[in-house]
């Protein structure tokens, strides 16, 4: 199983660092040719660095998922460089803690444009060349916000997950007649750059005693449940949303 993604081209947004870096590296590990997104150019250049000899090819693409323009210019390069997309993972997200009462309008919109218009934008911007292919998988991110409410994030980031879940089901059900399968991953806990830029180690500590797995979770592990579901293993599985999450969803 080892090069089970040979062949397959995969694109990952927000792949510089954190579970999207991840998700690039294991998918590099299976034989994946990657096309690589974020949307800072210094830190893609630098993931795309580190990354050199790990993938068996590899197309970085700056742009910021929310816009339009940027994701067809990302999906137009890919299908350039390789011809097809077999695999979309949408991993960026963005995250603000802050309480409704002191939301601004701003913050809200873009918040929910980068964390669903995102994964809109770029669903629909690959599904031709999938249907091309009768082939596919998409996997987006949600988070267990999406199923109860967020730890860290405001009732902004919260309604973005549980949109992206809706998103999820109706996609997966107009195009599994065409061999597309769409899932989605909902993370509890990740010990990513953006969690501990929101919180302290005191109350990442706190957090962690609570779980039945007393611990955060490594962004290896979401990899790893991304990886299947993008493999010819979980091909009977669509419309779904896999939670990973020590346990957390059962206390």
């Amino acid at each position: 199983m080892a090069l089970e993604l040979e062949g397959r081209v995969a694109l990952i947004t927000g792949a510089a660092q954190g579970m999207g870096r991840a998700v690039a590296e294991r998918m590099a590990a299976a034989g994946a040719r990657l096309v690589l997104n974020d949307r800072n150019p210094q830190t893609l250049r630098a993931a795309v660095g580190a990354m050199e000899g790990k993938a068996a090819e590899l197309e970085p693409v700056a742009g910021d998922v929310s816009s339009g323009r940027d994701v067809a210019r990302m999906v137009e390069q890919a299908l350039e460089r390789f011809g097809a997309i077999h695999i979309l993972v949408n991993n960026a997200g963005v995250l603000r803690p802050t309480p409704v009462i002191e939301i601004e309008e701003e913050e809200w919109d873009w918040v929910l444009n980068v964390n669903l218009k995102g994964t809109y934008l770029c669903s629909r911007a690959v599904l031709p060349a999938m249907r091309r292919e009768g082939w596919g998988r998409i996997v987006n991110f949600s988070s267990t916000a999406g199923k109860n409410v967020s730890t860290l994030g405001g009732a902004h980031y919260t309604a973005s997950k549980a949109g992206v879940l809706g998103f999820t089901r109706h996609l997966a059900q107009e195009e599994a007649r065409h061999g597309i399968t769409v899932n989605a991953v909902c993370p509890g806990l990740i010990d990513t750059e953006m969690v501990r830029d929101t919180i302290d180690s005191d109350r990442i500590r706190s957090y962690a005693r609570s779980f039945p797995i007393s611990r955060l979770g490594k962004p290896g592990e979401v990899a790893e449940l991304v990886a299947f579901l993008a493999s010819d293993r979980a091909a009977y599985i669509t419309g779904a949303s896999l939670d990973i999450n020590g346990g957390d969803l059962m206390i």
